[in-house]
């Protein structure tokens, strides 16, 4: 009896999904799919890499950019490392797109530029947790896997009443996700459900009336939908600071540094700088007419803010500091900075 309801809701989330699925660009509809369109492995894994932490509204122009440069896993993996860093930045976690390129070689030189078609293959690749190597699999090869997104979790904590909050609760919303998973259309289903929290079973103000799945809930039967899914309460985000140096030659060419592969932006290009700290040490990098901006650089990260003091100063033509990169102005692109680099280079400039 148990099987015969949840194979019920499954199939009442297809229908839904048949007749309301979002239209993406990374998305095989279900139309489409049932005339036998696979997804491209590729698309579906840059997408889900990309839609970490990060909104579908964000991530469309970004994947458009990206598969229109970089059509195939193997010309991805042959770009160089500051063209893609470039055009991630502003996406954030630039610790997904290192991965993201680590993930690219290892495919196209291991695997011949074919993603495995397993979970625990996938799971093997660099970058790719759980989460990711459970919808690639459902998404891209139609395996039954259990794919658990923040709106996934809304929707059974819902749909089951479940209060214990997150993140503890994650294990027992998976295990009721797992048992709504079907063996038929399991990539449809990984898609529906996610959809169906994205577009009404959303954070605040469920659209309860037309959701496919509103006479089973036990949630909207207790009146507490709106309540769910709960979450511990999350720690104040500390604020650091810290000092950056640009510095320009008479040239016209610009001083920069290639931050530390480990921590935040790692293997980027950016300006030389001070550690992030509550006391940042203002240590300049060599010997200079260091002059203060006036203005500051403010930015977030996920963990705590950052506020940035910026120094300039103009240099010989032909200096070329230790362990420094000198670019031509030619050469420098303000776009291959991450973002925070980015507004410094900007108020640098408009000063």
């Amino acid at each position: 009896m148990r099987d015969a309801i949840q194979s019920d809701l499954s199939t009442d989330l297809l229908d839904w999904y048949d007749r309301n699925a979002r239209v993406m660009p990374w998305r095989v509809g279900p139309g489409d799919r049932a005339a036998g369109v696979m997804p491209d492995p590729y698309r579906v894994w840059l997408s889900e890499v990309m839609l970490q932490q990060t909104t579908v509204a964000a991530v469309r122009d970004y994947f458009t950019r990206f598969t229109t440069r970089w059509s195939t896993v193997q010309a991805l993996a042959a770009a160089p490392d500051d063209q893609v860093m470039g055009e991630w930045a502003g996406l954030g976690y630039y610790a997904r797109a290192r991965n993201l390129l680590k993930c690219a070689r290892v495919v196209a030189d291991d695997y011949g530029g074919a993603f495995p078609d397993t979970y625990d293959a996938l799971l093997n690749l660099p970058g790719i947790g759980p989460y990711t190597a459970a919808a690639i699999a459902a998404i891209a090869f139609d395996r039954p896997e259990t794919v658990l997104d923040g709106n996934v979790e809304r929707v059974m904590a819902r749909l089951h009443d479940i209060h214990e909050p997150l993140p503890g609760s994650k294990p027992v919303l998976k295990n009721k996700a797992a048992a709504l998973t079907p063996n038929t259309r399991p990539g449809d289903y990984a898609q529906a459900v996610m959809d169906l929290g994205a577009t009404i079973c959303t954070p605040k103000s469920p659209a309860c009336g037309i959701c496919p799945l509103r006479d089973p809930c036990q949630a909207r039967a207790a009146g507490t939908q709106t309540d769910l899914p709960r979450k511990t309460p999350k720690k104040p985000k500390p604020t650091r600071y810290g000092h950056v140096y640009i510095a320009q030659r008479e040239d016209g060419a610009l001083l920069l540094e290639r931050r530390p592969d480990k921590g935040l932006l790692g293997g980027m290009l950016g300006w030389p700088g001070s550690d992030w700290s509550d006391t940042p040490v203002n240590t300049p990098p060599f010997s200079a007419d260091w002059q203060e901006l006036a203005g500051e650089v403010r930015h977030t990260f996920t963990h705590f803010h950052l506020i940035l003091r910026i120094w300039t100063a103009p240099l010989p033509a032909g200096l070329h500091p230790h362990r420094l990169i000198v670019l031509d102005k030619h050469a420098f692109r303000p776009s291959d900075l991450p973002t925070v680099m980015r507004k410094a280079h900007d108020l640098w400039r408009n000063r």
